[in-house]
């Protein structure tokens, strides 16, 4: 499956747009989950379309994460669960750095494989 970028979205021009696009998509990894994105995204949305449009797509992913995660755990009791979330866990750390290197850039990264609930 193949990931792209949003288009249709400004690019952030200021620096604070890019570092909160940034801490977005970083905040499974500083301990805070999906709500540095869910704060980021209600205070910012009519602020900067670039940094709502980054918050959004990040908290949609650690929604699905979530979600993938607690599927799992039942699976743990047959020893199927414990590589799933391996993978999981693996896949959501390499896929939050390519965003936020993407963020960096002024780009909005497309998660893979998520859940858009969020619209």
């Amino acid at each position: 499956m193949e990931t792209t970028a949003l288009t249709d979205v400004p690019a952030a021009h200021q620096g604070s747009d890019k570092i909160w696009s940034m801490l977005s998509h970083l905040s499974a990894l500083l301990g805070v989950g999906f709500v540095l994105p869910l704060v980021v995204y209600l205070a910012m949305r009519r602020e900067s379309e670039s940094v709502a449009a980054n918050a959004r797509e990040a908290l949609n992913f650690h929604i699905s994460v979530l979600i993938y995660s607690l599927c799992c755990l039942p699976l743990v009791f047959i020893l199927i669960g414990i590589p799933l979330l391996l993978v999981i866990g693996f896949g959501s750390l390499v896929l939050a750095i390519i965003a936020t290197v993407k963020a960096s850039n002024g780009v909005c990264y497309r998660y893979p494989l998520t859940l858009r609930l969020v619209p």
